[in-house]
Formats: structure tokens, C-alpha cells, sequence
């Protein structure tokens, strides 16, 4: 009996012990009209971000709070810096995928082993 509890104890342990996926990474998905071509962010530690292919919409910084994922930066362009914040609710992350929502907007993303 006490090797049974002591199994159930463990593999009760273990199961709460499992890790909350992060969203750190580098994170792409297909510009709209051209999906040969990949955009995206770069969620380092620390709450640095950086853009992946967009020049004019530069990501600096983010942040994870409530089940929400906050990013930061600055739009470039027609002679002029704007910074802003878009704020998203994760709706699900793997290894492989995030999905973020804000409003009826959804975006699906894909984990990028080799972007720059």
C-alpha cells in the first residue's frame, strides 16, 4: 500500500510540476498577399523585441501580463517616428505555434529557427 501511495504522490507531483510553455523566440507569418515572404517578431529575455521583416515597424520591447502579450515600438515613415503599443490575448502556444488575438483579428504564428 505504501508503494502505491508513493507511486500516486509522484505522478501527482510531476503532473504539477509541468512547465508553462514561453513565448521567447523568434515568431513569422506570411505577409498578407504575399506568403512567400515572412514578418514577424524576435521576443528575446529580458523584454527586448525585435522586428523581423519590416523596416517601417520597428519592435523594441515586450511583455507577457494576464494572459496578454504586449509589444512595443515605433513606426517609421512619411518623415516621421511614432511610437505605439499593440496589445494581444495569447490564445495558444507550443513549441511551434502562437496564436494571438485582439478583437475579431487572428493572427497565426510559426516558431523561426533561422530568421535574422
Amino acid at each position: 500500500m505504501k508503494k502505491f501511495l508513493f507511486l500516486v504522490f509522484g505522478l501527482f507531483l510531476s503532473a504539477c510540476g509541468s512547465e508553462e510553455l514561453s513565448i521567447e523566440g523568434k515568431w513569422v507569418e506570411p505577409v498578407p498577399n504575399m506568403p512567400e515572404i515572412k514578418q514577424g517578431f524576435d521576443l528575446a529575455q529580458g523584454g527586448k523585441a525585435k522586428s523581423i521583416g519590416m523596416a517601417t515597424l520597428q519592435y523594441d520591447s515586450w511583455k507577457e501580463k494576464d494572459g496578454r502579450l504586449i509589444l512595443s515600438g515605433k513606426s517609421i515613415g512619411n518623415h516621421q517616428t511614432i511610437e505605439f503599443t499593440e496589445e494581444y490575448e495569447i490564445v495558444s502556444v507550443d513549441e511551434n505555434k502562437l496564436v494571438l488575438k485582439n478583437g475579431d483579428y487572428v493572427r497565426e504564428f510559426e516558431k523561426c529557427m533561422d530568421c535574422e
